[in-house]
C-alpha cells in the first residue's frame, strides 16, 4: 500500500496512457480500413501522401508497446517501487505523441495537434513526477 501512496501520481498518469494508447491501437485493429481510408484523406494534400499504410502501421506498434509498457510500469511501481518502466512508458508515450502531433502539423490540423498537446503536456508532467 505504500508503493500505492508514493506513486499514485504516477499510477493516475499511466492509467490514462495505457486506456489513450490501448484505445488506439485496438481501433486501428478493428478498423484499419477505415483509420486507412480516413487517414489517407487527411494527408492527400501532403508529402506524406503515399506513405499513410506504413506510417499507421508505425504508430499502431508503437502505441501498442506503450499500452504495454504503461502496465508493466505499475506492476513495477505497486510491486517493486522501481520507476523505470514507467518512465520508459511515459518516455514513449512522448516519442508517440510527438509523431502525432508532426502529422497534425503536417495536415494542417491545428485543432488535432492542440488535442495532442494537452496528451503531452499530461505525459511530460508524469515524467518529471517519476524521476523527482
Amino acid at each position: 500500500m505504500d508503493n500505492f501512496m508514493t506513486h499514485s501520481v504516477a499510477i493516475i498518469i499511466l492509467l490514462f496512457l495505457l486506456i489513450t494508447f490501448l484505445q488506439s491501437g485496438i481501433d486501428k485493429l478493428v478498423d484499419w480500413r477505415g483509420n486507412l481510408e480516413w487517414l489517407k484523406g487527411h494527408f492527400a494534400k501532403t508529402f506524406m501522401a503515399n506513405m499513410v499504410p506504413l506510417l499507421l502501421a508505425t504508430i499502431l506498434v508503437v502505441e501498442i508497446i506503450t499500452a504495454i509498457y504503461s502496465i508493466i510500469g505499475i506492476y513495477y511501481l505497486l510491486v517493486y517501487n522501481n520507476t523505470y518502466f514507467a518512465f520508459f512508458a511515459m518516455f514513449l508515450a512522448c516519442i508517440t505523441l510527438l509523431m502525432l502531433l508532426f502529422g497534425q502539423r503536417v495536415a494542417k490540423d491545428y485543432q488535432g495537434a492542440l488535442t495532442i498537446t494537452c496528451y503531452f503536456i499530461v505525459t511530460v508532467f508524469g515524467m518529471y513526477v517519476v524521476v523527482s
